[in-house]
């Protein structure tokens, strides 16, 4: 007689252990996400602060779209949604523009 209990909380411990092991995958992830952001702003900062000294607009839509094209084909190359990178590069260009007015404002 086969115990399916016990088989039935191996599959289970094997699940919790998986779902574990994927946890931490993401929450890796999700840290470096947040440190390559960082990185990202602290550059923006700089094309802020350049832009304000030389008063440049803060948006540069062409470049915008450039980057929308750049990014869709990526997303498209990694198998991730198009329309998911646009809304989070407008989401982030909208805070970097956000921040450049603040320089320029400041200058």
């Amino acid at each position: 007689m086969t115990d399916h209990t016990s088989a039935a909380g191996s599959a289970d411990d094997e699940a919790r252990a998986t779902l574990l092991r994927l946890r931490g995958t993401i929450d890796n992830i999700d840290a470096a996400l947040v440190f390559m952001l960082a990185e990202r702003f602290r550059a923006t900062k700089q094309v802020g602060l350049l832009k304000a000294e030389h008063g440049m607009p803060a948006s540069d839509p062409a470049r915008e779209e450039q980057q929308i094209a750049r990014l869709r084909t990526l997303a498209l190359e990694a198998e991730l949604d198009p329309e998911f990178a646009q809304k989070w590069f407008a989401f982030v260009v909208a805070e970097v523009i956000r921040h450049h007015v603040a320089a320029a404002e400041e200058s």
